[in-house]
């Protein structure tokens, strides 16, 4: 199934989405008795990013990825430029702009986005990165996480299919506690990617993956 990633930075869970996608393909081939029957269904095709200098794009194409800029308002641009490329599911990757309605009407129940907490808490315009982790930790939580949702025509707001709970610790800081959500979002990620895939092919709209709020990574 042909997916594209979109990203506007370094392209970190990029990485860990086509890792993922090439092992399980791979491991299609040589072992399918030892594969989840989730996996190995979809492979990044296409890397597109708001930003020309992003170091995603580079990283991309070092992959194998056809990888290229684009206008993130020039709707219709976008539409034909999925289409021919084939592309059946859409992957939000740290990408901070809205997605045209247009888009999101064309692939309804098919666009999935990562967030750095527990929606709908610290979400939102604006909320993206090192900002989500200072408001966590300002707001004194004892608790963040990682959500995987469905997207529609809001900032975070879609349906959400996984959330895995991240503790705060009494010394963390910003940049340590990004450090361990995003251990998180490189795990979670692809397996939600590998449940919405399934229900692509199958023709079905997407249930959530697990109990939300049910699994916690480690302290």
């Amino acid at each position: 199934m042909p997916t594209a990633l979109f990203a506007s930075g370094r392209g970190s869970n990029v990485a860990a989405l086509h890792a993922h996608a090439t092992r399980a393909r791979s491991t299609r081939v040589e072992s399918p008795d030892t594969l989840p029957p989730d996996a190995g269904l979809w492979i990044p095709t296409l890397v597109l990013s708001d930003r020309a200098d992003a170091p995603v794009l580079a990283r991309a194409r070092a992959l194998g990825c056809d990888a290229r800029p684009i206008d993130p308002a020039d709707a219709p641009a976008l539409l034909r430029l999925l289409d021919e490329a084939g592309i059946r599911m859409v992957l939000l990757a740290g990408y901070l702009r809205m997605i045209p309605p247009e888009v999101v009407a064309a692939y309804r129940d098919r666009i999935l986005n990562i967030h750095p907490a527990l929606l709908p808490a610290f979400g939102g315009k604006g909320m993206y990165g090192r900002r989500v982790h200072e408001a966590v930790l300002a707001a004194g939580e004892t608790r963040t996480g990682v959500t995987v949702h469905l997207v529609d025509e809001a900032y975070d707001r879609g349906d959400a299919l996984a959330r895995e709970i991240v503790p705060v610790r009494p010394d963390d800081d910003p940049d340590r506690l990004a450090a361990r959500v995003l251990e998180v979002e490189h795990r979670l990620y692809p397996r939600v990617a590998d449940h919405l895939a399934r229900a692509i092919f199958e023709g079905r709209a997407p249930r959530p993956l697990d109990p939300l709020d049910s699994t916690h990574a480690p302290i």
